[in-house]
C-alpha cells in the first residue's frame, strides 16, 4: 500500500474537513454506545430476559442475542451500502442512527419474562436484530464518508477516528456503567438501573441527530455515483473479487481480537480471573481510555511510514502474544497486572483499528466503496467478531477454555498473511479520484 503524497490544504478548507468529520463520528459514537451497553450491562439484565439457575447459562443466552445482532449486520451492510452508494453518504448515516436510537429505547421499557414471558426475549431479539442492521449500515458508510472527507495525506489520521469514536462508545458505556454502580446497589442495578443506559443512548442519538443532518455530502459521490445506475449494485461488486476477498482476510483476524480484547474480556475476567466486577469495570474503562488516544497517532503514522507495517506488526502481535497473554491473565493476582496484560493487548490490535477503515476504503471506487467496504466486512464480523463472546463461553463451559486462545491466535496469523502478500504494492483509489 503507498503512502498518499502531503497535500496542504487552506486552513478553511482543514476546518471544513475537521468539522464534518467531527459531525459524522459523533452520531458513529452514540451508535456504538446503543450498541455497546448491551454487552456491558448483560451482566446485570440476563436474568430478566433469560431465567436460569446458572450464571454462565444466562450470559450465554445474551451472548446467543448479541451474535443474532451480528449475523443481521450482512444484511445491513447490504441494504445501507447500496442506499449509501445510490442515494448519498449523509443520507444513509442519518437513516442508521435514527433506526439505533428506536431500538435502544424499545430495551429500555421491554417487559421482563416474568411480566410476560416468552413475548420478552423475542422483543429483545427482534429489536437486537433491526439495531444490527442499523450498525451494519453504519461502518461500511461511516468508512466511506471519512476517507472521502479527509484531506490526501492525512487519510489514515482522520479515518482513525471511526474507530476513536467506536471505542469511545464502549468507554462511554463503561463509564456510565460505573458511575451506576457507585450510586445503585447490586439489587438495584438487577431490577432496573440496567435500563439506564439505554434511556441514556437512546437519547443522545435523537440529540445528535441534527449534527448528521447538517454534513456536507463527499465530493466523490456526488461527481462519480449521482447520475451512475450502476452505483452500489451487487453486479458491480461482483467486478472487484479481489479486493472482496482482502477485506475478508484482514477482517477476520482484526475483528476476532478486537472483541476478545475488549467485549469478551470484562466476563473473562470476572468469570476466569475471580475478579470483582467493579474492578474490572474500572480496569477495562482505563484500558479503553489509552486505545482511543492511540488511533489519531497510529492513523498519522500510517500517513507517513504506510498502511502495511502497522498491519503486519498487528499480525505478528496478535498470532505470537494472544495465548500467552490469556493464561497470564487467567491467573492475575492484583488488578495492574491485568491493567498490563489488557494493555499490551488493545496495543496490538490497535495496528488493526486504526487503519483498517482507510485500507478498506482505499480498496474500491467511489461507486461502490460503501457496498464494497461495508458487505464482506459485516460477512466477516457476523461469523467471527460476533461469536466470538459465545465460542469463548462455550469453551469455557465444556471445560477447554484454553481452545479459545488458539482461536484467536491462528485467526490473527491468516490476516498476517493477508497483511503480507495481497497488500503489497496495492494502490490507493483515492488517489486516483483526488
Amino acid at each position: 500500500m503507498e503512502v498518499p503524497s502531503k497535500k496542504i490544504g487552506s486552513l478553511s478548507g482543514e476546518w471544513q474537513i475537521a468539522s464534518n468529520i467531527f459531525k459524522g463520528s459523533l452520531g458513529n459514537m452514540i451508535e456504538w454506545f446503543d450498541w455497546y451497553v448491551y454487552a456491558s450491562f448483560s451482566i446485570y439484565f440476563s436474568a430478566a430476559f433469560f431465567p436460569a439457575s446458572n450464571q454462565t447459562a444466562e450470559l450465554l443466552s445474551t451472548a446467543a442475542v448479541f451474535a443474532i445482532g451480528f449475523l443481521m449486520r450482512p444484511l445491513g451492510s447490504l441494504i445501507m451500502g447500496q442506499f449509501a452508494d445510490k442515494k448519498g453518504r449523509k443520507a444513509a448515516l442519518t437513516l442508521s442512527v435514527t433506526i439505533m436510537a428506536a431500538g435502544s429505547l424499545i430495551i429500555a421499557f421491554a417487559p421482563t419474562y416474568a411480566q410476560v414471558g416468552i413475548i420478552s426475549p423475542i422483543i429483545l431479539v427482534v429489536t437486537r436484530m433491526v439495531q444490527g442492521l442499523s450498525l451494519g449500515g453504519e461502518y461500511g458508510t461511516s468508512a466511506t464518508y471519512m476517507s472521502e472527507m479527509a484531506s490526501r495525506g492525512r487519510r489514515g489520521f482522520y479515518s482513525s477516528f471511526q474507530y476513536v469514536t467506536l471505542i469511545a462508545g464502549q468507554l462511554f458505556s463503561l463509564l456510565v456503567q460505573i458511575i451506576l454502580q457507585q450510586i445503585l446497589t447490586d439489587d438495584q442495578l438487577y431490577a432496573f438501573g440496567w435500563r439506564i443506559p439505554f434511556i441514556i443512548g437512546a437519547l443522545g442519538a435523537i440529540a445528535v441527530l441534527w449534527l448528521r443532518l447538517s454534513m456536507d455530502e463527499s465530493a466523490q459521490f456526488v461527481a462519480k455515483n449521482k447520475q451512475n445506475k450502476q452505483a452500489g449494485s451487487f453486479t458491480l461488486l461482483m467486478k472487484y473479487p479481489k479486493q472482496v476477498a482482502i477485506v475478508v482476510g484482514m477482517t477476520l483476524g482484526g475483528t476476532i481480537s478486537f472483541y476478545s480484547y475488549t467485549t469478551y474480556m470484562q466476563q473473562f475476567m470476572i468469570n476466569s480471573a475471580g475478579m470483582d466486577k467493579e474492578t474490572v469495570a474500572l480496569i477495562n474503562f482505563l484500558v479503553l481510555l489509552i486505545m482511543v488516544a492511540l488511533q489519531p497517532l497510529f492513523g498519522h503514522m500510517s500517513d507517513k511510514i504506510g498502511r502495511r507495517p502497522l498491519l503486519i506488526f498487528f499480525g505478528i502481535g496478535g498470532t505470537l502474544l494472544t495465548v500467552p497473554l490469556f493464561t497470564l491473565l487467567a491467573h492475575v493476582s492484583t488488578a495492574l497486572q491485568a491493567f498490563l496484560l489488557m494493555l499490551t493487548g488493545v496495543v496490538i490490535v490497535s495496528g488493526y483499528t486504526s487503519i483498517n477503515a482507510i485500507v478498506k476504503a482505499e480498496l474500491f471506487p467511489s461507486e461502490i466503496r460503501a457496498l464494497g467496504v461495508g458487505l464482506p466486512y459485516g460477512l466477516t464480523v457476523a461469523l467471527f467478531g460476533g461469536t466470538s463472546q459465545y465460542v469463548a463461553l462455550y469453551m469455557r463451559s465444556i471445560g477447554h477454555e484454553s481452545l479459545f486462545f488458539y482461536y484467536v491466535s491462528f485467526a490473527a496469523f491468516i490476516s498476517l498473511l493477508v497483511y503480507v502478500f495481497a497488500l503489497k504494492g496495492h494502490r490507493s483509489a483515492l488517489d486516483d479520484e483526488a
